[in-house]
């Protein structure tokens, strides 16, 4: 029967005096053994690379929702014919403001009563985002949802409704309407399938090398005339070979 022996139990074998300086409880991690020891089992890890793809790509097929999302902007307007340094600051200053209005409790809740949305502000306001792209006195709304209809409705809507209370509160020009969202220029943002095919197979390597290094890292038998050597720092002076009927 083939022998295999722990580490504590040479160990004990040994005298004090020829004890190695350092204990063997102390685990020394070897990187070339790691890598050897993973290229060994490159079966193993290819197959988890195409099981986690192969069930990431099964999630995105039938549990995943398509996400659309609307974008419609206004421009913060004057209607001098002649624009001054300090209209163009006070645009700027203004942009931060028409931001904060858009995504306001009054308008939200105005574009729910309008759609007969089944939400809250609260909620609403988390599919909505507002930008101010650089250098320009645009202001993007985007709304993003499961629904193509719906982003577009709701983006529209929190259009009109915005420039309506913005012309309200701020009482200078009404903002001019650029782009309405329609149903053509909705944007599909959903993940892509190779996306979550490469996560899933990202994810099945990671968990296969981390239970390969933990079980090598867990196994003290000794195996071989090397681990002898390696481990408890002695020389073989004989071996027995064992071969298997």
């Amino acid at each position: 029967m083939e022998q295999k022996s722990t580490l504590n139990e040479r160990q004990n074998m040994i005298p004090a005096e020829h004890q190695p300086l350092n204990s063997v409880d102390e685990t020394e991690i070897d990187l070339v053994e790691i890598f050897f020891v993973l290229l060994h089992n490159w079966r193993s890890i290819l197959l988890a690379v195409l099981l986690g793809a192969t069930l990431m790509a099964a999630y995105h097929t039938y549990f995943v929702k398509p996400i659309y999302s609307a974008s419609a902007e206004f421009y913060i307007t004057n209607t001098d014919s002649v624009i001054s340094l300090s209209d163009l600051n006070l645009g700027n200053a203004l942009t931060a403001d028409y931001q904060t209005i858009v995504k306001s409790r009054a308008v939200l809740n105005k574009v729910i009563e309008d759609l007969g949305l089944e939400t809250n502000y609260r909620d609403l306001g988390k599919l909505v985002s507002v930008s101010n792209p650089t250098d320009t006195h645009i202001i993007r709304i985007t709304v993003t949802t499961s629904d193509l209809a719906l982003s577009r409705d709701i983006v529209n809507d929190l259009l009109t409704v915005s420039i309506e209370r913005i012309y309200q509160i701020v009482g200078t020009n009404e903002p001019t309407i650029i782009d309405y969202s329609e149903a053509e220029a909705v944007d599909d943002v959903t993940p892509g399938i190779l996306r979550h095919m490469l996560i899933g197979g990202l994810v099945g390597v990671v968990l296969v090398c981390a239970f390969i290094i933990l079980k090598m890292l867990m196994d003290s038998t000794i195996k071989s005339d090397d681990d002898v050597e390696k481990y408890m720092h002695l020389p073989v002076l004989a071996a027995i070979p064992y071969y298997r009927e």
